[in-house]
């Protein structure tokens, strides 16, 4: 499951997919999410709470509060979870721009939400890096 570490190779190869939906950021007592039948995309357990990443449609069809309504892009290069540097380099362009994102590093790819009103500008930033990294080679 080793995922591609090189900088330079990363952001050459980084193929940023816009994800169908818009997703929302959620907090819920453990409790109260097990007796709710819920699919979340992603989840992250605070002291605070249960943070899940649903589907905003399933956030208002179970009336649950939520923010950030946000669109996923994928980076579609397998990217090793030891990598340095790629996100730091990704999210720094982003805030260049005045676009806001949360990253969730998985197994084989890097996940960006970013706000859905910003999601096609984010792409437009992420297909500039690919083709800026190209050139500096």
């Amino acid at each position: 499951m080793n995922g591609e570490a090189n900088l330079l190779t990363l952001l050459q190869n980084m193929r940023p997919e816009l994800q169908d939906g818009e997703f929302v950021f959620c907090s819920l007592e453990p409790a109260v999410a097990s007796e709710l039948s819920l699919s979340p995309i992603g989840q992250f357990l605070e002291e605070e709470g249960l943070t899940l990443i649903l589907a905003k449609d399933e956030a208002e069809a179970n009336h649950l509060d939520f923010t950030f309504p946000c669109r996923k892009i994928t980076l579609k290069v397998h990217s090793s979870l030891e990598a340095i540097g790629f996100l730091a380099i990704v999210t720094e362009k982003l805030a260049e721009h005045g676009i806001s994102v949360n990253a969730i590093s998985a197994c084989y790819h890097d996940h960006l939400f970013v706000p859905s009103e910003r999601a096609e500008d984010a792409m437009r930033v992420l297909s500039d890096l690919v083709k800026q990294s190209h050139r500096s080679q």
